[in-house]
């Protein structure tokens, strides 16, 4: 089945916000293909994640936030759609990056990458982004989750990332998720990654955009990867697990005597009505026919002519 109960819409699945552009009776003749066939507006289902921040450096370092998680039906004249696919944090303590769609009569829709966990620092807050980072650890110093939806869409993008309580053995937050807050470090358990947000519109019901887990320090526990690609925490002397590609989850939190997870790649997906399918794509989409519709998943950057 296809997921089209939001027209633009995030993790929440609320309300429409996007300007329709209004339908004539007949024919709108908006251009010319070959042989002076006239171009009919039709409407493109869209999914656009950002990519997933990794987690924070040092001992006891937060969960990375994964990429923002927006949804939009738009109708399209002929024109180049362009695709920018955002990557993941490159290491520890480094955002994700936008992922963009962008053409002409279009509404451009803007996924902002993850914020990164919050490291073995004073202080030791998280950062803001699609989703926000947990906190890392600092003893003695509560820490802060950086904030979701930032900057804020409506309806939302993302949510926090967990925080920390400063206490020993002083765990870490869990970044947040496209559905679900990160978990605050308390006890001797690092918090989870926020849970993704499932999404059908390759046919499938698939979860993306998980946060992820906190890292341990010493005395601590590693806390889990998020539903949908967040990466999980890591014990101490290990290494933390990257968020995965292509989903934009948020990578595990540094542990003590490790590194942190990278963030996960982020995707754009687009689903039209195969009878309007022109072909015409850059930057290799993975393309693929369910029922009526035809599906192009973008893992890099590229373009589509309508």
């Amino acid at each position: 089945m296809r997921d089209l109960k939001n027209k633009l819409t995030s993790s929440k699945n609320t309300s429409n916000i996007q300007n329709r552009k209004g339908k004539s009776f007949g024919y709108q003749v908006l251009g010319f293909g070959a042989g002076g066939t006239p171009f009919i507006p039709y409407d493109i289902d869209f999914l656009v994640i950002a990519g997933g921040a990794a987690g924070g450096p040092g001992a006891g370092g937060g969960g990375g936030g994964a990429g923002g998680f927006r949804t939009s039906t738009q109708t399209v004249e002929a024109s180049t759609i362009t695709v920018t696919v955002g990557d993941g944090g490159s290491g520890g303590g480094i955002s994700g990056n936008d992922s963009v769609i962008s053409a002409t009569g279009l509404t451009t829709i803007t996924s902002t990458g993850g914020g990164t966990g919050g490291g073995n620092s004073n202080p030791p807050h998280g950062t803001a982004g699609g989703s926000g980072g947990g906190a890392g650890v600092w003893g003695g110093v509560t820490g802060i989750g950086g904030a979701g939806n930032t900057p804020s869409t409506s309806p939302s993008q993302g949510n926090t990332g967990g925080g920390s309580s400063g206490i020993s053995p002083t765990p870490s937050g869990g970044g947040g998720g496209a559905s679900g807050t990160g978990g605050f470090g308390s006890g001797s358990t690092s918090g989870s990654g926020g849970s993704g947000t499932a999404n059908s519109i390759t046919g499938a019901s698939v979860t993306r955009a998980g946060g992820g887990g906190g890292g341990a320090y010493w005395g601590a526990n590693p806390g889990g990867g998020g539903s949908g690609g967040g990466g999980s925490g890591a014990p101490p002397s290990s290494n933390s697990t990257p968020g995965t590609v292509n989903t934009g989850g948020g990578g595990g939190g540094g542990p003590a005597g490790g590194n942190a997870g990278l963030g996960g790649k982020g995707v754009v997906i687009l689903s039209v009505p195969t009878e309007n399918y022109s072909g015409a794509t850059t930057g290799s989409p993975t393309v693929t026919t369910t029922g009526i519709y035809t599906i192009m998943q973008f893992n890099g950057s590229g373009s589509y002519d309508t």
